[in-house]
């Protein structure tokens, strides 16, 4: 019989590959959109998207990876790597809005 805490893991993991599923959706429409039509800003838009895709793709497997027995400094470098792409991906959408 599956308890609690396994059935709330399962679900979290359901809800990180929806989450996945819809970050990679808006990548692939927004280089449809720069292919259709490019310019900067929808290049800059793709890119952001496709980084912050690949930062949730990270966030989810170091989770998984700092679940284990990884030492605190470890756990605080897989944090530094996870946070990386959303920074970008960010950055890449101001600028895409900004210009």
């Amino acid at each position: 019989m599956v308890d609690g805490v396994e059935l709330a893991r399962g679900i979290l993991v359901l809800l990180r590959m929806v989450v996945f599923g819809l970050t990679l959706g808006i990548t692939l429409i927004s280089f449809q959109a720069y292919r259709k039509r490019p310019s900067e800003r929808l290049q800059y838009a793709f890119l952001g998207f496709a980084f912050i895709s690949m930062g949730v793709a990270v966030s989810s497997v170091i989770t998984q990876l700092s679940a284990g027995e990884a030492t605190e400094i470890v756990r605080v470098l897989f944090q530094f790597s996870e946070t990386i792409p959303f920074i970008i991906g960010f950055s890449m959408l101001y600028v895409s809005l900004y210009r």
